[in-house]
């Protein structure tokens, strides 16, 4: 199994809002530290199990670009707007959603937690 894990540098409860909103999921489990930051925290994304937590970020410690992008994909272009549309508010990045040859919809998002998200439409998709 191969887990994603999230750092959002104090910004992990911001974080966990959106992706609930964007995503239309709920968080499984929090666990705080004394202060109330997020020590370590879980959700499901189209399935997926991610894990966040307040620490770290990129400030400071990356000095390369990141090479690494999620790919949620969607079963339609509603549901792929939909979470777009959540996204792209305070966006580092967003490109307009347009098709390609396969997919009919992509997009691309650097939300404003530093993430890169490149959305996919698969009608084919077994749910």
């Amino acid at each position: 199994m191969l887990v994603t894990h999230f750092h959002f540098g104090g910004r992990c409860d911001e974080a966990i809002i959106l992706y609930e909103n964007a995503f239309n999921t709920k968080v499984d489990f929090i666990d705080r530290t004394e202060t109330g930051g997020v020590l370590h925290a879980e959700m499901h994304i189209l399935g997926q199990r991610i894990m966040m937590n307040d620490y770290y970020g990129s400030k400071g410690i990356n000095t390369v670009d990141f090479n690494i992008q999620m790919v949620p994909i969607f079963k339609s272009k509603d549901q792929l707007l939909e979470c777009y549309e959540k996204l792209k508010d305070e966006a580092f990045y967003a490109s307009a959603p347009q098709q390609v040859f396969y997919s009919p919809l992509v997009a691309d998002v650097t939300d404003k937690f530093g993430i890169r998200w490149g959305l996919m439409v698969d009608e084919n998709l077994d749910e």
